[in-house]
C-alpha cells in the first residue's frame, strides 16, 4: 500500500521549529520534503546543541525524511535553482522573515503567476498587515502575546510552557491546511495561497480560557496542576509520593470516594453533589481528597484507582517516558539514521492500518545538493562550478543509515 502523500513534492525555505514541524509530517505521511539552506550552517535548530551524537535535538525531532539543498539565494545562480525545484513542486511554504520570501522572488504572486496549481503556505508570527506585522516572534514571545503564560503556573509564578506550544500549534495548523488544499485542488484544480500566524493558532488553543474572560470579566487564574472548572483535579499527597486525579463526572465523583477512597458519606456532602458544587468549595474537596490519599502508598492508589475506572496518572519524569511500557508494547520506537549516528525516532501518532509512516534519516546540512541542482536543470560543469564557487555546499558526510 502508498502512503497517502506518495507523488506530492514540498520545497521548503524553513528553519526553527514551526515550518519544519510541519513539513515533518507531511515527509512522514510519504511526500518528498526538499528542505532549503543557507550554506553557512544551514536550519538554526542545527546549532541549537549538539546532544544527540553530535547532532541538535531539535533538527533530528523536526526534520527525518528530507532532502536538504544549501545553496546561497543571495545569488542569481542559487535563487534559479530553487525556483525550478519549486516550479516543479506541489507545495511551498516558508517561515522566513516578513518580506523576505518576495525581496527573493518567492512570493506567492511571483511562483503562482506560472504556476497556478501550487500551494503557497506562508508561516509568520503575527500575520500579514497589522502593527506587529515586522516584530520577532520566538516561541515564548508569541506564547506571551497570546496570553498562554498568564494562565500556565501557579498563582505566585506565571510560566511559559515546557514545549514550544506556539511553534508547535502553527506548524500542525500549516501540515492541516496543506492536506485540505491538496484534497481542494484534487477536486478543482486550484492551487492556494495560505497564511498561518503562529499569534493566532496560539490563541485559537487558549479555547476555554478566552471564553472564560470574554463572558465574565474575569481573568481566569493560575491553577498549577489543578482546573478552573473541575474538581477534584489536582495531585494528591500518598504515603511514598502523590498521585493526580482527575474527576468530570458525577460518576467519577462517586467511583472515587465509594470504592477508592472508601468514604462514602462524601457522595451525599451538598457541598460536592455537582462538579459545580466541587469547583465553588475546591477547597474543602482537596483537603477531603487529600486527606484520605495520605495514608496509601502511591501504588496501591494507582492500582485502585485504575480498577475504579478513575482518571489518574502518576508524574512520570522524561527518562520514563522515553521507557514508558504502553509505547514499548505498541511498537512505537523505530531507528532513523543521522550525519553521525543512528538514532531512535518515534513514529507519528496516526496509525494508518494498512501503511506504516515514512520514517526517514534526519539530512546532513547540503546532503542532497548536487543531486537537486542536477534536477533543477543545472548541468554537471555548472554544478561544479557552483559548489566550488560556494554558491551551494555538498555535504561530505554519509548517514549511518545510508551505508547499513
Amino acid at each position: 500500500m502508498t502512503l497517502p502523500l506518495e507523488g506530492v513534492t514540498v520545497v521548503a525555505l524553513e528553519q526553527a521549529v514551526a515550518a519544519p514541524l510541519a513539513t515533518r509530517n507531511l515527509a512522514d505521511l510519504g511526500a518528498r520534503v526538499i528542505k532549503v539552506e543557507r550554506p553557512d550552517g544551514g536550519d538554526l535548530a542545527r546549532g541549537y546543541d549538539h546532544v544527540v551524537h553530535g547532532t541538535g535535538a531539535h533538527f533530528v525531532w523536526l526534520n527525518r525524511g528530507k532532502e536538504s539543498i544549501a545553496v546561497d539565494l543571495k545569488r542569481p545562480e542559487g535563487r534559479t535553482a530553487v525556483r525550478n525545484l519549486v516550479d516543479r513542486a506541489d507545495v511551498f511554504l516558508q517561515n522566513l522573515a516578513p518580506g523576505a520570501a518576495e525581496r527573493l522572488g518567492f512570493g506567492a504572486e511571483q511562483l503562482r503567476a506560472d504556476h497556478p496549481e501550487l500551494i503557497v503556505v506562508n508561516l509568520s508570527g503575527f500575520g500579514a498587515g497589522g502593527p506587529m506585522e515586522q516584530r520577532k516572534a520566538y516561541d515564548m514571545l508569541v506564547q506571551a502575546e497570546a496570553g498562554l503564560i498568564s494562565i500556565t503556573g501557579t498563582p505566585e509564578t506565571p510560566v511559559k510552557t515546557g514545549i514550544p506550544t506556539a511553534d508547535i500549534a502553527s506548524g500542525m495548523y500549516c501540515a492541516q491546511a496543506v492536506l485540505a488544499a491538496l484534497l481542494r485542488r484534487g477536486r478543482t484544480g486550484e492551487g492556494s495561497v495560505i497564511d498561518v500566524s503562529m499569534l493566532e493558532a496560539t490563541v485559537e488553543w487558549m479555547g476555554h480560557s478566552m471564553y472564560t474572560q470574554m463572558y465574565t470579566g474575569e481573568q481566569p487564574p493560575r491553577m498549577g496542576l489543578s482546573h478552573t472548572s473541575i474538581a477534584p483535579y489536582d495531585a494528591y499527597p500518598t504515603r511514598d509520593g502523590q498521585v493526580l486525579i482527575g474527576v468530570q463526572s458525577e460518576n467519577g465523583w462517586r467511583a472515587l470516594v465509594h470504592d477508592v477512597l472508601e468514604a462514602p458519606e462524601l457522595a451525599d456532602d451538598p457541598r460536592f453533589a455537582t462538579n459545580i458544587d466541587r469547583v465553588k468549595h475546591r477547597a474543602e474537596c482537596d483537603a477531603a481528597v487529600a486527606e484520605r490519599t495520605a495514608h496509601r502508598s502511591t501504588a496501591e492508589l494507582d492500582a485502585k484507582l485504575a480498577a475504579a475506572g478513575v482518571p489518574a496518572a502518576q508524574v512520570k519524569q522524561i527518562e520514563q517516558v522515553v521507557a514508558h511500557p504502553q509505547l514499548a508494547a505498541r511498537n512505537r520506537w523505530r531507528t532513523v539514521g543521522t550525519e553521525n549516528a543512528e538514532v531512535e525516532a518515534l513514529l507519528p501518532p496516526a496509525t494508518f492500518s494498512d501503511v506504516e509512516a515514512r520514517m526517514g534519516d534526519v539530512p546532513a546540512l547540503g546532503q542532497h545538493t548536487r543531486a537537486l541542482l542536477e534536477e533543477s536543470g543545472m548541468d554537471s560543469a555548472d554544478v561544479e562550478s557552483a559548489l566550488e564557487a560556494g554558491i551551494a555546499v555538498q555535504s561530505t558526510k554519509l548517514h549511518s543509515a545510508s551505508t547499513r
